[in-house]
């Protein structure tokens, strides 16, 4: 390969391929330091927090794909003072005086001493790929408009941009990390949230006034993109010491997720398509084990996913499977015993996961082949496992999870206790680039990984890539590299 076709490469993609099977030289814990603040939660007069002027005008916006393929939208959205109407009016830009109309559903529900506000669903479909939609909310009072742009439709070369954000909250730093993220050039496209929502169940009663200013806080950004949503541990809600016996019960009446488009029995285990990624949705909080709903729908949904059509394969959990920090230690054994082997044969991409509030990033690596008698209990380099990446570090009110396991075990390659945001930035078939990006970064990132999948490659190394180095020197290795 001649010194032209690498430079191409990089100038091309800068970017990170995960189905190579090569290893970044691993085990670093990040020297950044940062001043020791507790994490505090934005008073609720806080303007982020502000009720949208007029009566019964729509609040709490948000949306997510509504179907498998990325031609409809869910759209969410709440009203205080009476139902109103569940009717979207929607158009293309191209075409703003063909208005459409889709009619929805309003629900409420009451947890302890709290009753919610209407909130209503709305399913839009039929829209065309690659385009910018303006929606309307509110009809009849109040109303306010919006706007999204469809993905690029399914297919291998497809490019997208995800952001990638996880265990949010409503503090200071969460609103850092959120503003953090708009800002970002690379400019993420859909969010891939990886559980932990409002934190409404650590305050007292479980206040659910909390999933309400939650919504508002969030709507600058779930209104005009889609968040594709994972279930936390923080979504569960029970309380029985307050007669709510029933898991989940906030979380499922606000936000609704495609899960019948995949054959899914449950809101909490689906999968989606979207450009040229396959995107399946786990649940650490529902039974797993063999025989149950969610273990036999992973098994046939796996087998479907047609690598020539959407090539990168992406899972997302809220308990992350490989975990070097103290906090939350070995939580997602149990599913990594019963997956790994599954996430192996199929050859996932990368598993995004939160819980943990800092991040990390493992090493390609499995440990399928342990049982309970030969002892091989120590994770293996292997080309057909999935990178593990940890995002749980939005800014909630719980804290950094500073205490980390020492030594660093050699399956984590990188890991820092920071809040942030990360990107996931998709090519084409062979090329993609993951950045994690620390809330004290202008446009540098924290972390940042280039791997390179080419069949006519020799074996390349992969290099992480600091704020004080310099895009020529990058391309100027792989040259001398590749020569």
């Amino acid at each position: 390969m001649g010194v032209h076709w690498c430079t191409f490469v990089i100038v091309l993609g800068l970017l990170l391929v995960l189905e190579s099977g090569l290893f970044v030289n691993g085990g670093l814990t990040s020297s950044f330091t940062r001043k020791f603040e507790k994490t505090v939660d934005m008073p609720l007069d806080s303007d982020v927090f502000e009720e949208p002027p007029g009566y019964n005008a729509p609040q709490q916006v948000h949306i997510t794909q509504g179907d498998h393929v990325g031609k409809a939208v869910i759209v969410s959205w709440v009203t205080m003072e009476e139902p109103g109407s569940s009717t979207v009016v929607y158009w293309s830009e191209n075409d703003k005086n063909n208005k459409n109309i889709a009619k929805g559903i309003v629900t409420t529900y009451i947890f302890y001493k709290y009753i919610s506000g209407f909130i209503h669903h709305c399913n839009i479909s039929d829209l065309e790929y690659d385009t910018k939609y303006y929606y309307e909310v509110g009809i009849g009072h109040t109303s306010r408009i919006f706007w999204f742009t469809t993905p690029p439709e399914v297919g291998p070369d497809s490019p997208y941009t995800f952001g990638l954000i996880g265990d949010l909250g409503q503090s200071f730093d969460s609103n850092a990390t959120l503003t953090h993220y708009e800002m970002n050039p690379t400019q993420g496209k859909t969010v891939l949230f990886v559980g932990d929502i409002s934190y409404a169940d650590n305050y007292p009663d479980h206040d659910n006034t909390r999933w309400d200013s939650w919504g508002r806080f969030a709507e600058r950004s779930t209104a005009y993109q889609p968040w594709i949503w994972t279930a936390g541990n923080h979504e569960i809600d029970f309380a029985p010491e307050i007669g709510e016996t029933e898991p989940f019960k906030p979380y499922t009446h606000r936000f609704q997720v495609p899960f019948e488009a995949s054959q899914s029995t449950s809101p909490f285990w689906y999968s989606i398509k979207r450009a040229s990624a396959y995107i399946i949705v786990l649940s650490s909080y529902s039974a797993y084990g063999k025989y149950t709903p969610q273990y036999e729908w992973l098994e046939k949904e796996l087998p479907k996913v047609d690598r020539s059509e959407t090539p990168w394969l992406i899972v997302m959990t809220h308990s992350p499977l490989y975990n070097s920090y103290i906090y939350h230690y070995m939580e997602g054994e149990s599913m990594r015993v019963m997956f790994e082997p599954w996430f192996v044969k199929y050859k996932v991409d990368v598993v995004f996961s939160g819980h943990v509030h800092a991040y990390e990033r493992s090493e390609r690596i499995s440990n399928v082949d342990y049982d309970i008698v030969n002892g091989k209990c120590n994770p293996v380099k292997d080309d057909s496992a999935p990178i593990y990446i940890t995002i749980g570090d939005g800014g909630n009110l719980e804290g950094l999870a500073f205490n980390m396991t020492e030594p660093q075990p050699m399956y984590s390659a990188f890991r820092e206790a920071s809040y942030g945001h990360a990107i996931f930035d998709i090519k084409n078939r062979t090329h993609a680039y993951h950045s994690w990006h620390r809330n004290q970064d202008g446009g540098c990132s924290g972390n940042l990984i280039f791997l390179v999948r080419i069949m006519a490659l020799p074996k390349l190394q992969s290099w992480r890539l600091n704020c004080e180095e310099s895009w020529q020197f990058v391309v100027a290795r792989v040259i001398s590299h590749c020569a």
